[in-house]
């Protein structure tokens, strides 16, 4: 299974494969063209609650992702059909956030890697 993230504020590229908004706002000034998306999956996106309380502050990075775990927990049907396509080749996760560490398709691409090897994902 691959799969790749990227800034929605960078250039897709020709190996990128199926592409994916995995945000829950579309990325300020950016437009539908430009992005060039397979699909928007914002139903998988952390929770707007979720969002705001994180604020994309490092300090809470930990307990982010315990929280959004716990949601994608909830949310297994747009796992299953993100894991399915995952299978069939590359998928690149895009999101709009700064932090290349600390954002959403981080810990949403761990959470993936993690159900497709039987495993319960793991906070780091």
């Amino acid at each position: 299974m691959e799969i790749q993230l990227r800034r929605a504020y960078d250039s897709p590229r020709r190996g990128d494969g199926y592409r994916v908004l995995v945000d829950r706002v579309w990325p300020r000034g950016v437009s539908k063209d430009d992005l060039e998306l397979d699909e928007w999956r914002k139903e998988i996106a952390p929770s707007t609650r979720l969002r705001k309380w994180f604020g994309h502050d490092p300090e809470r990075w930990k307990e982010f992702q315990k929280r959004y775990f716990a949601e994608l927990e909830g949310k297994q049907d747009s796992v299953r059909e993100l894991m399915k396509r995952a299978r069939q080749g590359r998928i690149t996760l895009v999101h709009g956030a700064r932090d290349q560490d600390h954002n959403q398709a981080v810990a949403l691409s761990a959470y993936l890697r993690a159900r497709a090897a039987g495993r319960q994902p793991r906070v780091r």
